[in-house]
């Protein structure tokens, strides 16, 4: 039972569900980004290099046979993945940057005095006790 329940520890832990979280939300956004690479941002490129669509670009290193089908570097496909990490990483770097932001005007906020220990409370109300039965 000792090592059911240290993984069970180790899978509950709040860090290994935020980032199960954020996993399961950045395959999520991986999908929204290829989508908006493939179908918004590169048929407009490929009208402007000349009706070029670029999943289609491709080298023939050995035309097809009878036997074997025809062997192709398809830098098409390889110029569309890049296309789409340029994106999410300039979409990450914008977040990141809007949480340090935040981070900073956290730091930059000055935070509330903390709250008297007990002792100092008690002895305040010892000084303002003295202070209420001596003359003055």
């Amino acid at each position: 039972m000792g090592m059911l329940q240290e993984f069970k520890t180790f899978a509950v832990k709040g860090n290994m569900v935020d980032m199960a979280v954020g996993i399961i939300i950045g395959a999520a956004f991986g999908k929204i980004v290829s989508s908006l690479v493939a179908d918004v941002f590169m048929p407009p490129l490929g009208i402007l290099l000349g009706e070029v669509d670029f999943k289609d670009l491709a080298a023939t290193l050995q035309e097809a046979t009878e036997t074997a089908p025809a062997v192709t570097l398809n830098y098409g496909l390889f110029l569309q993945n890049v296309f789409d990490f340029i994106i999410v990483a300039f979409v990450v770097f914008l977040f990141v940057k809007g949480i340090n932001s935040l981070r900073r005007k956290q730091a930059e906020a000055p935070a509330a005095p903390p709250a008297p220990t007990a002792e100092a409370t008690l002895l305040t109300e010892i000084r303002d006790l003295l202070k209420e039965r001596s003359p003055m």
